[in-house]
């Protein structure tokens, strides 16, 4: 089984953590400011994801994987998370170096907004805009469910707790005019046991904010037996716009060929991004961010969600700063717009 270290990260291979003077060292050695490389050993990162039946992980192991073998005496390891929300909480307490979050969660952990009230604002710092998160809200078609107002006393997955899709899930339910806490009854689940839970009738829908092809809806999609139904959420957008401004939310659709369906489905999307905190080294955020361009093919064949990454969109976010690495980079690439 993996192993969940005490800030509830399940990593499926052991990895030494950075924490206090060791963090200090290596960091420093990366950053070329220290004993040189190979007097200090290799040092690691942690890049917190998501679950395994979605995006972030998959995503993130490659972007891993670029890490350890383009960058000097660093070894990077993709961790299976809760997503967003957690992911931001541990770059905040140190556990995690790099982290995907939704574009949402990361400006509520800055300025310590809605779930992040309590445990404080996070000094995070995008790298890049990676690719859009897709509202998906699946059914069964023979639900009965065909607009959100119709989860009215349904019982529905909101996704797991920790995650950007359980904080997005309770805004599109507001939204549209239904009170998570007494107009539906919901569970607290991963897309991997949505999945389960729906196929097996115990659930009647499910959320979930990932990329396309989402793996796990793309199984339910071709179970035999049983037909599936994406629910378009593109009704409340003009309402989550008021409430949370325009840089946050916008409209896509989800093509019906994605997961074989006859129809295609308007939704509520954010944007994914490759984050840190503002206490990265400058160069290590630099070169971390030159990979994913200098690379992107190999991001591409191990997701397809790595075809969408651009420069343009991926220096685009207004939700959140940007870590200067980051900047330096765009800036020479001539796509950087002061802001």
């Amino acid at each position: 089984m993996p192993a969940r270290d005490d800030a509830g990260i399940v990593s499926g291979m052991s990895s030494p953590r950075w924490n206090g003077a060791a963090t200090a060292l290596a960091l420093c050695l990366i950053a070329g400011c220290g004993s040189g490389p190979g007097e200090g050993g290799v040092s690691r990162l942690s890049i917190a994801t998501g679950g395994t039946g979605g995006v972030f992980y998959p995503y993130g192991g490659g972007i891993a994987s670029l890490i350890s073998e383009h960058l000097d005496n660093v070894e990077a390891t993709a961790e299976v998370t809760a997503a967003s929300v957690d992911n931001l909480k541990f770059l905040a307490r140190g556990t995690s170096d790099l982290a995907f979050t939704m574009a949402d969660t990361a400006r509520d952990a800055l300025v310590a907004r809605d779930v992040f009230g309590e445990f404080g604002a996070v000094p995070v710092r995008v790298l890049a805009v990676l690719y859009p998160s897709y509202t998906h809200l699946v059914t069964r078609d023979d639900s009965g469910i065909a607009r959100v107002d119709d989860l009215r006393g349904r019982l529905v997955s909101d996704g797991a707790a920790g995650s950007g899709t359980a904080v997005l899930a309770a805004r599109i339910l507001e939204a549209a005019g239904l009170d998570p806490e007494t107009d539906l009854r919901t569970q607290s689940l991963g897309v991997a046991q949505s999945v389960d839970a729906l196929k097996d009738g115990k659930i009647d829908a499910f959320f979930w904010s990932g990329g396309l092809p989402t793996a796990a809806i793309l199984d339910l999609a071709n179970t035999p037996g049983i037909g599936v139904r994406l629910v378009p959420t593109d009704g409340v957008l003009s309402r989550l716009e008021e409430i949370y401004g325009v840089s946050i939310y916008y409209p896509e659709v989800i093509p019906g060929q994605v997961y074989g369906l006859d129809v295609d489905t308007p939704v509520v999307a954010v944007s994914n991004l490759l984050v840190a905190t503002e206490s990265m080294p400058e160069d290590l955020a630099y070169d971390i961010t030159r990979l994913l361009f200098d690379h992107q093919a190999d991001l591409a064949t191990i997701h397809p969600q790595g075809r969408v990454l651009s420069l343009q969109a991926a220096a685009g976010t207004m939700a959140v700063p940007y870590h200067p690495g980051a900047i330096r980079y765009y800036r020479e690439r001539q796509v950087w717009t002061e802001r």
